[in-house]
């Protein structure tokens, strides 16, 4: 076998076997955390009306939170797993064998998308007996959602992997992620129609990729009628997908050549000052 494909294939399965022990662990106690709190929202939501539409804000807000969720995961995720691999070793372990970072990344890929999907899902099948108006989505619909969510990942990805490898530590790269997601979110017309925001706001918000996944989620599972809440009153949706393309595009020419950089300057004293810090803070 190629050995990069074997590297690739290894990759694969580290990324299933890391996810199936993270269903195993304390990490999902976030999932379910936010999953709650956004079917909180939800209930809040369900009997209030969205002017110029017979729907009510949950409708919404539920697919809206569902393309909010493959942001969050695409870019926190690999972000945080990548600082946090760099100061235990694993990153320096998997530079020293043959193929090594191809399985890593690889491995990254497929546990963050496998647990960003575990999360929509943990979120949408509840939402579905909020919202009825999902009702009517179709086997082309949900093919549609699915094509979304693969452009919001691929927009997001690289970049979650760049600021992980520029990141300092796992805290940093918390930092450098969650809260510039969270002042993009409150801008994005997740939890409210766009429209309401200030004209600058709405123009910000446009050049971020979530907005345009939270739009392209929309599109997707809503009718046609609630296009009227969307800005010009129309979906907009070669314009998503040139947005998102973009982002993924100029991330994944940028992405490789940080990540080399990072893993060449990859040492056993670097690892070992990063743990004496680690424990520092610990401590």
């Amino acid at each position: 076998m190629n050995a990069t494909l074997h590297g690739v294939r290894l990759g694969l399965e580290r990324g299933l076997r890391e996810f199936r022990h993270s269903l195993r662990s304390s990490d999902q106690f976030f999932t379910l955390f936010s999953s709650i709190g956004f079917l909180t929202v939800l209930w809040f939501q369900r009997d209030s009306r969205v002017e110029d539409t017979s729907l009510t804000l949950a409708a919404l807000t539920l697919p809206s939170i569902i393309g909010m969720s493959v942001v969050f995961g695409g870019l926190v995720g690999p972000a945080g797993q990548l600082a946090v691999n760099r100061e235990d070793g694993t990153l320096l372990r998997a530079k020293a064998v043959p193929n090594g970072m191809v399985g890593y990344l690889v491995g990254r890929v497929t546990q963050t998308s496998l647990d960003t999907a575990f999360a929509q899902l943990a979120f949408l099948v509840p939402g579905a007996f909020l919202v009825d108006v999902l009702a009517g989505v179709g086997a082309a619909d949900l093919l549609a959602l699915v094509a979304v969510l693969l452009l919001g990942m691929l927009a997001t990805l690289p970049w979650g992997a760049v600021i992980g490898s520029i990141a300092k530590s796992p805290g940093s790269a918390m930092g450098m992620t969650m809260l510039p997601i969270m002042g993009v979110t409150a801008i994005s017309g997740i939890f409210y129609p766009i429209t309401a925001m200030p004209g600058w706001l709405q123009a910000v918000a446009q050049v971020f990729p979530m907005y345009w996944a939270g739009h392209g989620t929309r599109w997707a599972l809503l009718p046609d009628a609630a296009a009227a809440a969307e800005l010009g009153g129309t979906w907009r949706l070669p314009l998503a997908v040139v947005v998102l393309g973009t982002w993924a595009v100029v991330g994944f020419l940028v992405a490789p050549t940080i990540l080399r950089r990072m893993a060449r300057r990859e040492s056993g004293s670097d690892m070992e000052s990063r743990r004496q810090a680690a424990l520092q803070r610990i401590s």
